[in-house]
């Protein structure tokens, strides 16, 4: 029995498929617009399972928003790699292609607001990122981490119905 156990133990432990962070996937998942192609303004808010382990348990949030006639995404995550080298936990970054994989994981979208809709909200939740107060700070659990970044931001701008995934874990740092 105790061989048995310790068999399916090394199962799960290998059983994750990003495993190497060099390697895995970061392209598109083909959940975004085009901005090329769709000039509307947009705000997308993605999920996918956390690095290595972790994703068993959590999930890793971001948000992206496409101000209208925009060649690009701006991205906003937070990550807490470099923060003891005193870089910023919360990233910015502008890309076409906002859905990549986390890491060798295929995101879901959580939110997803085009239009006219989009544009009015664009600025507050710009506003609201601007204002982050943890924005320097990461703590795997209970937060603020990556989950608290996109949750707080829907408490500040409730427009955006946000309904955060239950195994984002961190997003009730937020409340």
């Amino acid at each position: 029995m105790r061989v048995v156990l310790v068999l399916a133990m090394l199962g799960l432990l290998t059983a994750c498929t990003n495993s190497d962070w060099r390697t895995a996937s970061r392209e598109s998942a083909g959940l975004a617009l085009d901005p090329s192609i769709d000039t509307q303004a947009s705000i997308e808010i993605y999920a996918a399972d956390a690095f290595s382990w972790r994703g068993w348990f959590a999930v890793h949030t971001w948000l992206a928003i496409k101000k209208e006639n925009e060649p690009e995404y701006t991205v906003y995550e937070v990550v807490g790699w470099a923060i003891k080298e005193g870089v910023p936990a919360l990233r910015e970054y502008q890309t076409a292609t906002p859905d990549r994989f986390w890491y060798g994981a295929k995101p879901e979208k959580v939110l997803s607001i085009q239009g006219e809709k989009a544009a009015e909200l664009i600025p507050r939740v710009t506003a609201a990122v601007n204002r982050y107060p943890w924005a320097n700070e990461y703590t795997l659990f209970p937060g603020p981490n990556s989950n608290t970044f996109p949750a707080w931001v829907g408490l500040q701008v409730p427009e955006l119905e946000l309904d955060m995934p239950f195994r984002a874990i961190g997003s009730g740092y937020a409340d």
